[in-house]
């Protein structure tokens, strides 16, 4: 069994966003490009201030609890328009898919999320990535609805809690 370890990104934490955020593998089902330095400066600068806002919402490192290894990112993001409802994701580097850190990770956002006041969790995948989907249903997610996000094709999958 895989143990795992958040901390929400702070200030010092750019290489390790930029090292996901940059690879193609990883960006392939998420913006279908890797981000270039700018433009990962400037979401990683947002990421840093939605982090502040709130105890429990944001971004977190993630970490093999034995090695301290680097794994990837976990995200609970409030919907501010909807305070009733957050959104879940993940990004694992490639040298960690298969090892089972992606069902470690959603079960861990969806037990931050049953702290909160949330209604309803939801979680934006492509539609490709049989993986991810295999994950958040087995969490208890279900299909929402298929449509473009941004340009892209995209599945929302919605659990209530």
């Amino acid at each position: 069994m895989q143990k795992i370890k958040f901390e929400k990104f702070k200030n010092h934490d750019f290489e390790e966003y930029f090292k996901l955020v940059s690879n193609e593998q990883v960006m392939a089902q998420i913006t279908e490009r890797a981000i270039p330095l700018k433009e990962a400066q400037v979401d990683f600068k947002k990421l840093l201030a939605r982090n502040e806002k709130h105890e429990l919402f944001g971004s977190y490192k993630v970490f093999d609890e034995m090695s301290g290894e680097f794994i990837g990112l976990g995200h609970l993001t409030l919907n501010e328009k909807n305070t009733e409802e957050a959104e879940i994701g993940y990004m694992i580097l490639p040298e960690h898919w298969g090892k089972g850190y992606g069902r470690k990770i959603a079960e861990l956002l969806i037990k931050k999320a049953k702290k909160t006041n949330l209604n309803v969790l939801k979680a934006i995948i492509d539609p490709s990535n049989i993986p991810s989907r295999k994950i958040l249903m087995k969490q208890g997610f279900s299909s929402y609805i298929i449509c473009e996000i941004g340009g892209l094709p995209g599945k929302i999958l919605s659990l209530r809690l």
